[in-house]
C-alpha cells in the first residue's frame, strides 16, 4: 500500500507517481467514469483542438496585415485587401472564442459529473469496509482520499488534460510554422528556448521542494489548532492559554521562514525569466531585422515569427509545471483505485434499502470454542476457547477486568469481525449464513460513549430506522424518557444537538440513544455500560428506559459497576480472553476466591 506523510493527511501535498506505462495504464482505468459522457467530452476536445488551431491562424493573419500595410504604403497594395484581413482575423478570433466557451463549459461540466460519481462510489466502498480495514488506517488518511486526490483528479479533468492538449497543439503547429516562416530565424530561437527551459525546470524544482517544507510547517501549525481546539477543556483548566499561544507563534514562525526563502528564490526566477526571454525576443528581433535589411524576410514574417515564438515559448513554460501537476493526478488516481479494489462487507445502494427477506430473529445467541486475534495484532490471542449461550429474551451480563475481551466480544457479535476459530450462532445458524446488513439490522447498541449526529434530535433518533414517521419517533422517545426534556427546548425535536451531540447532557445523549434503539425494535440488544457517570437523576430515568427496551430482547450487557447488573438472568466473567466463571449475582458470590466475588468485594465495599 502507498505511504502517506502528514501533509497529505492536511490535504496539501500529494505524492507524485513516476509517468511510466503501468501508473498510466491505471490511471486510464480509473477515467472509465468519463465513458457516459464520452460523447460531450469528445466534442469539448474537438473544439479545443480547432481553437488551438485557430490561434495558431492568430499570427500568420497579423503579420499578413502588417505586409497589407507595407505595401499600401509603397502604392503596391490596396486597402481593401487589409481590411479583408482584418475581418477574417476579427471572424477568427469569434470563432475562437465560441469554441473556447463551449470546451471550457463542456469539460467542467462532464468533470463535475464524472466526479460526483467517482465520489459517490469511493465514499460508497469506504462506508462498506470492513473494521480490519479501519483499524489499520487513519482517519485523516481517509478523508484525504474524498477531498485532496479527488479534487487533484477533478483539476486533472477540468483543467489539466485540456492544457496540456491545447499547449501541446500551439507547441508543435507553432514550431511547424516557425520553420516555414525562416528557418535561420528558427534555428536561433531553437538554441535560445532550451536553455530558458532548462533553467525553468531547476527552478521549478527547487521552488516546489521549498513550497513542500513551507506546507509542512503550515501543516504543523493546522495541528496545533486542532488538538488545540479538541482539547480546549484541558487548555483552560491548566490555563495553558499563553503555551499553546507560544508552541502557535513558533510554528508560524518557522512557516514564515520557508515562505520567505521560497519568495526569493521565486524573485531571483522571475528576474531571470525577464532577462533571458526578453533577451532571446531581442535576440530574435536583431537576427530578424538584420535579415530584413538584407531582404531575406518580409517585415510581416517577422511579426509572424516573433508572435509564434512567444507562443512557443509560453508552451515550453507550461510544460514543466503540467508535468508536475500529472505526475500529482496519477499517484491520487492510484491512491483513490487502492480503495476501490478493496472488498467491501456490506453492499450499498442509493435510495432505500430493500426489504429485508430475514424473518425476525428469535434471539438464541452462541459462542462455540471461539477464539479471537486482532490481524493488526497476530501474536496476541485476545479470546481463546469461549463457549457462551444466550436464549431468547435472557439477559446476559458480561463483567471482568479491563481488556478482559468483553468488547471483543461484542465485536464478534456484531459481526464487526469474525471468530479465529470456532463458530458464532444465531438461532442455531452460523452467522456467517446471514447477510451480514440483514443480520445486523436486527442488532442495536447503545454504548458508553454516545455519538450523535451534528443534525436534529429527531434525525437523530431516527437514525435506528430512516423514514420513521414524526409519531413513531415521539413514541420512541416517550419510551425512553427522552420525550419531556425534548419538549422544554424551544424547537422541540428540531433542536440541532450540535457536533457529536455537545448541545445536549449525558444523561440526554443516552436517552435519545436509547429511543433509537428502541425505534429500531432489535431482536439482539447490546448495552455497554449505558448508566456510567451519570447523576442519581439521570441514572434512575435511564434505567427505567432500559428495561423498556430490553422487554423480549436478548441483551448483552457490558458492566463495569456491578450493582446494575445483580438482577440479570446471567453474569459471565471474562478475565485474561477466557470464561472463568457463570452464574447469577447470588451463585457467583458464593464462590470463595472467585473473580467477581473479589470485584464485587472491592465495590461495594467502596
Amino acid at each position: 500500500m502507498a505511504r502517506y506523510s502528514r501533509n497529505d493527511q492536511a490535504g496539501v501535498e500529494l505524492p507524485k507517481a513516476k509517468l511510466d506505462r503501468e501508473s498510466l495504464r491505471q490511471a486510464l482505468e480509473l477515467f472509465r467514469y468519463l465513458r457516459p459522457y464520452r460523447g460531450r467530452f469528445s466534442a469539448a476536445l474537438a473544439a479545443l483542438f480547432v481553437g488551438s488551431l485557430f490561434s495558431l491562424a492568430f499570427p500568420y493573419l497579423a503579420g499578413s496585415i502588417v505586409d497589407a500595410a507595407l505595401l499600401q504604403n509603397k502604392g503596391v497594395g490596396s486597402m481593401a485587401g487589409m481590411d479583408r484581413t482584418a475581418l477574417l482575423l476579427m471572424g477568427v478570433l469569434a470563432l475562437q472564442a465560441g469554441l473556447s466557451y463551449f470546451h471550457f463549459l463542456s469539460f467542467a461540466t462532464v468533470g463535475q459529473r464524472s466526479l460526483v460519481d467517482l465520489r459517490r462510489d469511493t465514499y460508497a466502498r469506504l462506508i462498506s469496509l470492513p473494521m480490519t480495514f479501519f483499524a489499520q488506517r487513519r482517519v485523516g488518511e481517509l478523508a484525504s482520499r474524498l477531498s485532496a486526490d479527488l479534487i487533484q483528479i477533478e483539476d486533472t479533468l477540468i483543467t489539466i488534460l485540456p492544457q496540456f492538449l491545447r499547449q501541446s497543439t500551439l507547441l508543435v503547429g507553432g514550431v511547424a510554422l516557425i520553420a516555414a516562416t525562416s528557418l535561420k530565424l528558427t534555428g536561433i530561437m531553437l538554441v535560445s528556448l532550451p536553455v530558458l527551459t532548462v533553467v525553468a525546470v531547476v527552478f521549478g524544482r527547487k521552488t516546489r521542494k521549498i513550497s513542500r517544507e513551507a506546507q509542512d510547517r503550515l501543516a504543523d501549525t493546522a495541528t496545533i489548532v486542532e488538538e488545540t481546539l479538541q482539547g480546549i477543556v484541558n487548555v483552560k483548566a491548566f490555563a495553558n492559554e499563553g503555551y499553546e499561544l507560544n508552541r502557535y507563534h513558533e510554528g508560524l514562525g518557522k512557516f514564515l521562514t520557508a515562505t520567505l526563502r521560497g519568495a526569493r528564490l521565486r524573485a531571483a526566477f522571475v528576474a531571470f525569466i525577464i532577462f533571458a526571454l526578453f533577451g532571446a525576443i531581442v535576440l530574435v528581433l536583431w537576427s530578424g531585422a538584420r535579415l530584413l535589411q538584407q531582404g531575406e524576410i518580409t517585415f510581416g514574417e517577422l511579426t509572424r515569427f516573433i508572435l509564434y515564438t512567444t507562443f512557443v515559448a509560453g508552451a515550453m513554460g507550461q510544460f514543466a509545471e503540467l508535468y508536475s501537476q500529472l505526475q500529482k493526478a496519477i499517484g491520487a488516481t492510484q491512491r483513490v483505485r487502492e480503495l476501490l479494489r478493496e472488498t467491501g462487507e456490506v453492499e450499498t445502494r442509493l435510495g432505500p434499502p430493500p426489504p429485508s427477506t430475514l424473518p425476525r430473529l428469535r434471539g438464541d445467541v452462541g459462542f462455540e470454542n471461539v477464539d479471537f486475534t486482532y490481524p493488526s495484532r497476530p501474536g496476541v490471542k485476545v479470546l481463546q476457547a469461549i463457549n457462551l449461550t444466550a436464549n431468547s429474551g435472557q439477559r446476559i451480563a458480561l463483567v471482568g477486568p479491563s481488556g478482559a475481551g468483553k468488547s471483543t466480544l461484542i465485536s464478534l457479535l456484531l459481526r464487526l469481525y469474525d471468530p479465529s476459530a470456532g463458530r458464532l450462532l444465531i438461532d442455531g445458524r452460523d452467522a456467517r449464513d446471514y447477510r451480514l446488513a440483514e443480520l445486523r439490522g436486527q442488532m442495536s447498541m447503545v454504548p458508553q460513549e454516545v455519538l450523535l449526529f451534528g443534525g436534529s434530535i429527531a434525525e437523530n433518533i431516527a437514525y435506528g430506522k430512516p423514514g420513521a414517521s414524526a409519531a413513531e419517533i415521539a413514541s420512541a422517545a416517550r419510551q425512553a424518557n427522552a420525550h419531556e426534556f425534548i419538549q422544554a427546548f424551544p424547537e422541540g425535536y428540531a433542536t440541532l444537538v450540535g457536533d457529536r451531540g455537545i448541545q445536549l447532557s449525558g444523561g440526554q445523549r443516552q436517552r435519545v440513544a436509547i429511543a433509537r434503539a428502541i425505534l429500531k425494535n432489535p431482536a439482539i440488544l447490546i448495552l455497554d455500560e449505558a448508566t456510567s457517570s451519570l447523576d442519581s437523576e439521570s441514572e434512575r430515568l435511564i434505567q427505567e428506559a432500559l428495561e423498556t427496551l430490553m422487554r423480549g430482547r436478548t441483551s448483552f450487557i457490558i458492566a463495569h459497576r456491578l450493582a446494575t447488573v445483580r438482577h440479570v438472568d446471567r453474569i459471565i466473567v471474562i478475565a485474561g480472553g477466557r470464561v472463568v466463571e457463570s452464574g447469577t449475582h447470588d451463585e457467583l458470590q458464593a464462590i470463595e476466591a472467585g473473580v467477581y466475588r473479589r470485584l464485587a468485594t472491592l465495590q461495594f465495599r467502596t
